[in-house]
């Protein structure tokens, strides 16, 4: 490889987390993509940001979705958005792995970023 070629290679890091796993895909000035995957009966914290919003895809499962007082159901090709501030929660409603991709958005996307209400898993 010359001096004039830019290498684009990236390296994927898989996190683990008690309820399934994430993994991050891209990450630009202002926004990163994730790969997130619920194992069934599982959900995230009940949860909101101060710095992003985000956009959730459903690849495969069931999504239950939170967002301020309204909950619903996602599915294969469905989509939503979390605005900044927003009370939410992701949970796998059905069988199987539920996997959705993420797009975060926002001034500061770290994991620091996380204020928690409520957890299965004592992290509030």
């Amino acid at each position: 490889m010359d001096k004039k070629s830019k290498s684009h290679t990236t390296s994927h890091q898989l996190e683990c987390r008690p309820w399934g796993s994430f993994e991050s895909l891209r990450m630009g000035d202002g926004f990163q993509v994730k790969s997130i995957i619920v194992n069934p009966g599982s959900k995230l914290s009940l949860q909101s940001h101060k710095f992003r919003s985000e956009h959730w895809t459903v690849v495969r499962g069931q999504a239950r979705v939170t967002c301020d007082d309204q909950v619903f159901d996602l599915f294969p090709n469905q989509t939503t958005y979390i605005p900044l501030g927003a009370r939410h929660r992701l949970e796998n409603s059905g069988n199987e792995e539920l996997e959705i991709i993420e797009v975060q958005c926002g001034t500061y996307l770290g994991e620091d970023d996380i204020i928690r209400f409520e957890d299965d898993f004592g992290r509030v």
